[in-house]
């Protein structure tokens, strides 16, 4: 089988995505400290949960912070490497159907901002704001830094308990701000707020925080349309922050794809063969 596998070993989790044809196979994420670990363990998981043998396996296309550590082809497969950013770009145009330019937002540990126009892209830049934001405020704040228990605690707590809103100082909308618009993250915290309101408004102020970011980037350029990948775009908070940044921006529009955690994976395995560059 021509299976080509892109594996995109991050900070703190490793995706692996494959495709056979125009087929993506089941995707895989796996944490672990070690890059090389989470490389063979995701890799391993990645070839039982698809019935596959190693020899199905035509070549490995990796990218990530994690990827400079591999320094020798992955069971003498073909390895190659690809540029992040380029892997980002291509992963968002898998999502974006027939669109020809767009924003690709990353939202990683930290979040990266890529442009796609014509099927090139190009990095506009990043922000230190994303999952690794969260899980440390909520290490601080909530004495755990598990995704999971965030995301269960965020979706039980109220922000309106901890954001300041427009409807909070005025009775009226202001211009292009209805009552709902955060006017402050956490501007109405107080210490009677639960646990749970506190996951909410973590959650709440990252996201938005990277969305808005998006929205500000983009301005001066004609993009109308943000691709959204990376762990983040689990969080269902995600569309309602959109929604609530769309009142603001009609014009605009979010796409939050489903597999959308896999982007980077996905891309690193699409990648074009020019942006490919051997490991010895």
């Amino acid at each position: 089988m021509d299976i080509v596998v892109g594996i995109d070993i991050g900070g703190s989790t490793t995706k692996i995505a494959g495709f056979k044809n125009d087929n993506m196979l089941v995707p895989v994420q796996i944490s672990a400290d070690n890059a090389v670990a989470s490389l063979f363990g995701a890799f391993g998981k990645f070839l039982y949960d698809n019935g596959l043998q190693l020899e199905d396996i035509q070549q490995v296309n990796l990218t990530g912070v994690g990827s400079s550590e591999i320094n020798q082809k992955i069971y003498g497969l073909p390895t190659y490497r690809v540029d992040e950013f380029s892997a980002n770009g291509v992963g968002g145009r898998y999502f974006a159907g027939n669109k020809s330019e767009f924003m690709v937002v990353s939202m990683g540990t930290g979040t990266s901002f890529v442009e796609v126009k014509n099927n090139i892209p190009r990095h506009l830049g990043g922000i230190g704001i994303g999952g690794g934001t969260i899980t440390g405020l909520s290490k601080l704040m909530l004495n755990t830094n598990d995704f999971r228990k965030i995301q269960e605690m965020a979706a039980a707590g109220k922000v309106g308990n901890i954001d300041l809103r427009i409807g909070d100082i005025s009775k009226n909308p202001l211009p292009g701000l209805d009552l709902e618009i955060t006017a402050s993250n956490f501007g109405k915290a107080s210490s009677r707020a639960n646990c749970e309101d506190k996951a909410a408004g973590i959650v709440h102020m990252v996201i938005e925080t990277i969305c808005q970011t998006a929205v500000l980037i983009s301005n001066g350029t004609d993009i109308r349309d943000f691709v959204l990948i990376g762990n983040l775009t689990n969080f269902p908070e995600c569309e309602s922050v959109c929604a609530m940044i769309k009142t603001m921006y009609p014009d605009i529009s979010f796409i939050i794809p489903e597999d959308g955690e896999y982007g980077t994976a996905i891309g690193t395995a699409l990648a074009d063969r020019c942006c490919l560059r051997e490991v010895q």
